[in-house]
């Protein structure tokens, strides 16, 4: 089995998460869910309906991300990566058309939402692992092999 690696933003990230479902949104909802159903035949209450359907998705989203967060690994900046992409490398690359293409390869929980964000998984991200500025990347695609060089790679410290 692969370990599942993560950003120590990005597990803060999924920990306040867990808190604000568990703290703020999901006590709202039982209060919701607790008045409609004091409002008498629940077979036929929106409110009650909709709030406990809610209220069923953040008791999954809150169980699915404490189990993740109990089997995530966490990696942390090491001066050792400096001047290699690594896992959360913010790399830059040009292809020959001298377009640019600036991203941060992070684990597949944290590119949601981001689009400067690839996981560790895709295609490109493997391509790009242990090379250095002026490597060419080369990246296969549906349409053939594509070309890129690396041109800038940082790390968040």
């Amino acid at each position: 089995m692969r370990r599942k690696l993560i950003t120590r933003e990005g597990h803060q990230k999924l920990k306040d998460e867990v808190d604000y479902l568990w703290r703020k949104e999901r006590p709202e909802i039982t209060k919701i869910v607790t008045w409609a159903a004091a409002l008498g035949d629940r077979s036929e209450n929106a409110d009650y309906q909709y709030n406990k359907k809610k209220l069923r998705e953040i008791d999954r989203r809150v169980r699915f991300l404490r189990k993740l967060l109990d089997g995530i690994e966490i990696v942390d900046y090491h001066p050792q990566q400096e001047g290699k992409v690594f896992f959360g490398a913010w790399v830059t690359l040009e292809d020959d058309d001298e377009k640019t293409l600036t991203f941060r390869i992070v684990g597949s929980e944290e590119i949601y939402g981001r689009d400067d964000y690839i996981s560790i998984d895709s295609p490109m991200a493997r391509a790009c692992i242990g090379k250095e500025v002026d490597d060419e990347v080369i990246v296969r695609t549906p349409s053939g092999e594509k070309s890129w060089y690396v041109l800038e790679i940082r790390y968040e410290k």
